[in-house]
């Protein structure tokens, strides 16, 4: 692993290249000397949770997040059976990959619905019942707030204080939170909110957000320097709170994904020392 003590908490998330296989994104931390890995359920699917998991420990990394869980928001039976069946299945995931959490990306409205507030519940309804089914086999879910512009489609929830009102409800140790630069670095209640969130913080993920947006605003991730984001402040925040878990470079962005995936590496591992690190 890296003799560079300053990589020692940075983790790629998986998309971030998004061409590499669970076993080339593993290779390419080690050639980088980046100690953790998020990773995505599909990609690992491919090769199956036991093959991922002798994958990534045979390498000596750490699983940072496992992403996704989530998407609760469904109005029917059906809906909701489906979906808390599958939460149940990425819970078993992120236990055999002994991930520090899984991220839960929560769903937007459903087709034709404008019930916002009710959406909101059938949330926290949804975590009732995985907060338990999670504690059980050792798993942390991380309610992710996305911007407000996904909010109709992706995420209810909009601001790292609509998620702490939701995760409140459970133990910290059950359900905590997720600070998404991308997602949260507009909104000026966000240093009061990562200060009550405190130890619920349960991952710091980094990249940064471009403008123009793209046509498909899922890509205007960018990579750190690139967009608008005063990176420090916000790792001083969440270190403050108590966090000092891995900082996930999380990124979806066409030309990013066009790169070859070492040399981004290489951009990213540079960015954070420069940009996110410095005071």
């Amino acid at each position: 692993m890296s003799a560079d003590p300053r990589l020692a908490r940075l983790s790629l998330n998986q998309r971030t290249t998004q061409r590499w296989s669970v076993a080339q994104a593993v290779d390419g931390c080690v050639r980088a000397g980046i100690p953790a890995i998020g990773l995505w359920r599909e990609p690992v699917a491919e090769i199956g949770v036991p093959a991922a998991a002798r994958l990534v420990t045979d390498a000596g990394l750490r699983v940072s997040s496992l992403c996704r869980g989530g998407f609760l928001t469904a109005a029917d039976d059906a809906g909701r059976a489906a979906a808390l069946a599958d939460n149940r299945r990425a819970i078993d995931e992120a236990a055999a990959l002994r991930a520090a959490c899984l991220v839960l990306v929560v769903g937007g409205l459903p087709p034709g619905s404008r019930d916002l507030a009710g959406a909101r519940q059938r949330v926290a309804d949804a975590l009732a019942e995985l907060a338990p089914y999670a504690a059980a086999r050792g798993v942390r879910l991380a309610l992710e707030p996305l911007h407000p512009m996904y909010c109709a489609d992706r995420a209810v929830l909009s601001t790292l204080g609509q998620a702490l009102d939701v995760a409140e409800a459970f133990p910290a140790e059950q359900v905590g939170v997720v600070v998404d630069t991308f997602h949260v670095w507009w909104d000026p209640d966000v240093w009061r909110q990562i200060a009550r969130a405190g130890t619920r913080i349960a991952s710091f993920q980094i990249c940064d957000f471009l403008t123009p947006l793209p046509a498909d605003v899922l890509l205007g991730r960018g990579m750190m320097g690139d967009g608008h984001i005063d990176f420090p402040p916000l790792r001083r925040a969440v270190e403050a709170a108590g966090y000092s878990g891995d900082v996930e470079v999380e990124i979806f962005n066409a030309e990013v994904w066009a790169t070859h995936p070492d040399q981004v590496l290489a951009t990213m591992t540079a960015r954070y020392v420069d940009l996110v690190l410095t005071d």
